[in-house]
């Protein structure tokens, strides 16, 4: 049974480096598509952008809502929740591919969205659907796979494989559990080795020899910790859902006309967009590169244009992820304080905004850390983007008191219960008259007949009417 396990993770692993390799790819040709159209023309842009985000919120009302958004929180709502129903839900093969071919239509229509959550949700998909189809079904084998595609999703979207490890530790089950640790790493290193075969041993924005000195420069770390944390700390607050005040308004719009709504958002993109030369489009690391190399040709405000372009896709409720257009506004915003640190490299000051910017949107200093020092291959900003995330993971809770791809993830959970109270609240007022009720029945009542603004994506539970679909109550790890 071990050995066959390890074959099932070796295997997976496998695919899901080819998955993200070939994903990546594709991403590039449909943004290319989209780049050669409004570069010819940027016009062209009012018609597709809005087209495009309105299609993709009507082709993600039924079965493919769990495609929406970044696809982090799905993996990490399935991990927490051991009920077979809610995490086919999340993960199954439909899902998977659904989450690859609708991010590359919003690519396609210009949306400012990245592919590497929706690696890291369809790495997930892959190993969870192997594991259930050979047999692996028992809640906590499941969540092994879960946790090991993810990371491997991760590792092979960035040809990050530290990265990969840090990010199930710290974002995905918030603990190491030792037993795992081989399976974990292996799967990390077979899915990282396809991705080094296929496309060598190359680092995601080039190598940078870049370095922080002791004295005045490390002003440079409080600053940008400070600043990127506090903005990163703001967009994570406004992409998650309330029931109350400015965000709840958004939400009720949202679930009240969701294509109209979805076009508005699109509208928006391409309006920010005719502000600046480059455009907000895509994942944004044609920019950030070109920021970090420092011969940009973007705007001085593209670091808070590219703020409100990922805030006005995300709250489309298309799918897409945060990462890469995280790093894109933090290079932006490294660029502007670059400006009052004259004595510090600009390159360096980019590096450390985009750092910060990343642990203030995820919370997950480490994994900002990592990832920023493998996406450069640099190693002498060590301790500098070390300094800078934790100082930024601290600026950013004044904003977001917990991190966002958790908070999305318990907003998920929680849209999926209140939908099974709902509908055991409805089979029960057919049956009973309310004079019959139990106390725990109408307490029942009460908490599904509450209003709630749920995250877009949240699964719908399978309904009781069909015999083969039965949906229990999702339990807590």
């Amino acid at each position: 049974m071990q050995w066959r396990r390890r074959v099932l993770f070796w295997s997976g692993a496998v695919l899901v480096g080819l998955a993200a390799v070939g994903f990546a790819q594709a991403a590039d040709y449909a943004y290319g598509l989209f780049r050669g159209v409004v570069t010819h023309n940027r016009f062209w842009a009012f018609l597709i952008t809005p087209a495009t985000f309105a299609l993709l919120a009507w082709l993600t009302q039924g079965a493919l809502k769990p495609t929406r958004g970044s696809g982090i929180p799905q993996a990490i709502a399935a991990l927490k929740v051991e009920d077979e129903d809610f995490r086919h839900s999340l993960l199954s093969l439909r899902v998977a591919i659904g989450k690859m071919a609708l991010t590359l239509a919003a690519l396609a229509g210009g949306a400012s969205v990245g592919r590497e959550g929706p690696t890291v949700h369809v790495g997930a998909g892959l190993l969870y659907s192997l594991g259930r189809r050979f047999g692996f079904d028992e809640p906590a084998a499941a969540g092994r796979f879960i946790l090991a595609g993810s990371a491997a999703g991760l590792a092979a979207a960035f040809n990050t494989p530290l990265a990969g490890v840090v990010f199930a530790i710290e974002e995905m089950s918030g603990a190491f559990e030792h037993r795992m640790s081989g399976t974990l790493l292996t799967a990390v290193i077979v899915s990282g080795v396809v991705s080094l075969g296929i496309l060598g041993n190359y680092a995601y924005f080039g190598h940078f020899d870049i370095g922080l000195p002791l004295g005045e420069a490390w002003w440079a770390v409080l600053a940008a910790g400070i600043v990127c944390g506090l903005v990163g700390g703001l967009f994570a607050r406004l992409i998650q859902p309330s029931d109350h005040g400015f965000r709840g308004v958004v939400g009720r719009l949202r679930a009240r006309q969701p294509v109209v709504f979805a076009a508005a958002c699109g509208l928006a993109l391409v309006l920010l967009s005719q502000l600046t030369r480059t455009g907000l489009y895509g994942t944004g690391y044609a920019q950030a590169k070109e920021i970090l190399e420092g011969h940009a040709e973007t705007v001085t405000s593209f670091g808070a244009l590219k703020f409100l372009g990922n805030i006005a896709s995300y709250w489309a409720g298309i799918p897409g992820g945060i990462f890469s257009p995280a790093l894109a506004v933090g290079a932006g915003l490294g660029q502007n304080l670059s400006t009052i640190m004259p004595g510090v490299d600009v390159s360096a000051m980019v590096l450390l905004g985009m750092a910060a910017y990343l642990a203030g949107v995820t919370q997950a200093p480490l994994t900002a850390t990592v990832i920023s020092m493998e996406l450069t291959a640099n190693q002498q900003m060590v301790l500098p983007i070390m300094a800078t995330c934790l100082i930024a993971r601290a600026a950013s809770s004044i904003f977001s008191h917990k991190p966002v791809y958790r908070a999305l993830a318990d907003k998920l959970i929680e849209g999926y219960e209140h939908e099974l109270a709902r509908r055991h609240a409805d089979a029960q007022r057919d049956e009973l008259a309310d004079d019959d009720l139990s106390a725990s029945d109408r307490a029942m009542q009460e908490r599904a007949s509450r209003p709630m603004v749920e995250d877009p994506a949240t699964p719908i539970p399978p309904s009781d009417d069909h015999p083969d679909d039965h949906a229990s109550s999702p339990q807590p790890r």
